[in-house]
């Protein structure tokens, strides 16, 4: 059994999928002003549909995974399991996720849950094999998920306050992505074929481009409290000093020496950055 459920894990992608679990927890404590048993519900329902699409991706790009060092021990090419298992595994995943959101929520919630998936298995991960700034597009993705909590807390979906929440998600997703193929796996998609950045750009035009992105991000954090969604001076002060130390720690990507560990360091830090945001505004939310 243990074994089961760690390669449930494995094919979900549980850190990507638990992050858009924890991003939809946020837009949801945002407009319902705390938790309840529609949010326990959510937040089962939005892992599983998650890691579905996720086990999908794996499916997908299992012939570029096991070209890659960083991929070839994943699940399909390294073969211990099958493609019929994991599309198995997809299958009764989405299905729960879908239906116990179907049953906590509304078919409004539902749909973007099925935008989130399209989007991401059949426009972003696509475009991966075509262009080097799927990145960019992918990055819609990531704004979905505190829509849908905000919608299944009664919220409109097309409310200024989350939208300009979910455009935070969307602009931290990119930089967060290039950093990961900075330091990580740059020379594995090279390798695999695949259009990567490092091909396009040197390391110095790269550094720049993906620093413009994170200042940005950190803009972006402080154009939230304009749209009168935060209701708490101390949080707005958290948000300022959070995109004043994202922006101040990522100046050393620019500088030549040591930029790989640089990169690195970034990466980390700019996942701070986004736990930091969403436990500011998930605060606010209840305090509000």
């Amino acid at each position: 059994m243990r074994r089961q459920v760690d390669l449930f894990l494995e094919l979900g992608k549980v850190r990507i999928s638990s992050l858009a679990t924890i991003s939809m927890i946020t837009g949801y404590v945002l407009a319902y002003g705390g938790v309840s048993l529609v949010l326990a519900g959510m937040v089962v329902g939005v892992f599983l549909i998650a890691c579905g699409s996720a086990t999908i991706n794996h499916i997908q790009e299992r012939d570029i995974d096991g070209r890659m060092q960083r991929t070839k021990g994943r699940p399909l090419p390294s073969g211990r399991i099958s493609v019929r298992y994991a599309w198995a595994v997809a299958t009764l995943a989405l299905t729960a996720g879908f239906m116990l959101i179907l049953t906590v929520s509304n078919g409004t919630v539902m749909s973007l849950g099925l935008l989130a998936v399209f989007w991401y298995n059949l426009v972003y991960t696509p475009l991966k094999r075509m262009t080097a700034f799927a990145a960019v597009p992918g990055g819609l993705i990531g704004a979905i998920p505190p829509i849908m909590g905000w919608v299944a807390a009664g919220g409109a979906i097309f409310d200024p306050r989350i939208l300009a929440v979910a455009f935070f998600f969307f602009m931290w997703q990119v930089p967060h992505f290039w950093l990961l193929l900075l330091f990580s796996c740059g020379r594995d998609y090279e390798l695999a074929g695949l259009p990567s950045l490092t091909r396009l750009f040197t390391m110095d035009q790269i550094a720049r481009v993906t620093f413009v992105w994170i200042f940005a991000a950190a803009v972006t954090c402080l154009v939230i409290p304009l749209f009168g969604i935060i209701s708490n001076m101390w949080i707005n002060v958290g948000l300022i000093a959070a995109g004043a130390w994202m922006v101040f720690r990522s100046l050393r990507i620019l500088r030549e020496p040591w930029r790989m560990i640089s990169f690195r360091l970034a990466f980390k830090q700019i996942n701070v950055f986004v736990c930091w945001i969403i436990a500011l505004l998930s605060v606010n939310g209840i305090l509000a």
